[in-house]
């Protein structure tokens, strides 16, 4: 990435963006009518399904019940096909086992799990093509499919990627920003509270700086808040027009 200005002197990013504006996002619910719950979102070039089973009964050992709350399954994966080096990457390696641990941390810190006891809810997610913040499109795709699932939630789950480049915070990472290395940080936001379900970083930032990246992530995900509740209110409204009929 030798040569490659990620930020012009007048403040565009390679693919035109401002420090702090998103890609696009488009996003649908009830994808699939199999699942409880299913979602299929694009940031940008990257493009995200999600699909939601529960809450049910424990599978498998009945020992894994929890007594006070609802066990959260998630599996990551990513298609074949998704990046440009066309590398295998079986369910179950090590980027799919530390995504699906972040995708649960998350989600448990989301999902009222205490409405449910000794029961389970699997969340699946995979990615048909990466370009950058893989983790939040993941993320934003479960949470509407959780939601379209009907389970109760604390709050949205909103994630957004962020990184720092000249001096100056960047948010929603594409695949260019991020393989320019530097410091990055992936955070998931429960908006009207502020809480943060999962702060990850890849890379040492000084402390001078990992304010104004926070807030820079913090603030993109409250953006991508504003199109999830749309997409959710949309989804609602076409619902109901089909019980209508």
């Amino acid at each position: 990435m030798a040569g490659l200005e990620l930020l012009s002197d007048q403040g565009y990013r390679v693919d035109g963006r401002r420090a702090g504006e998103l890609r696009k996002i488009q996003a649908r619910m009830g994808v699939f009518a199999q699942a409880d719950g299913s979602a299929y979102i694009e940031q940008g070039n990257t493009k995200a399904l999600a699909v939601v089973y529960g809450p049910h009964e424990i599978r498998g050992s009945r020992s894994r019940a929890l007594p006070d709350r609802a066990l959260v399954n998630c599996q990551y994966s990513s298609a074949t096909f998704s990046t440009g080096e066309r590398k295998r990457r079986p369910h179950g390696d090590r980027k799919s086992c530390e995504m699906g641990l972040q995708l649960r941390q998350t989600f448990e810190a989301a999902i009222l799990t205490q409405l449910h006891p000794r029961s389970q809810i699997d969340i699946y997610v995979q990615v048909l093509q990466a370009d950058g913040g893989t983790y939040a499109a993941c993320v934003n795709a479960a949470t509407l499919a959780v939601m379209d699932a009907g389970i109760p939630m604390r709050d949205f789950v909103c994630a957004c990627s962020a990184g720092f480049v000249d001096s100056t915070a960047l948010a929603d990472l594409s695949h260019v920003e991020e393989a320019a290395g530097g410091p990055q940080l992936a955070l998931a936001l429960l908006p009207a509270s502020g809480q943060i379900a999962l702060l990850e970083m890849d890379a040492r930032l000084h402390e001078d700086h990992l304010e104004q990246v926070l807030e820079t992530a913090a603030r993109a995900a409250r953006d991508v808040h504003t199109v999830l509740d749309r997409v959710v209110r949309q989804h609602v409204r076409e619902a109901a027009i089909l019980l209508g009929d």
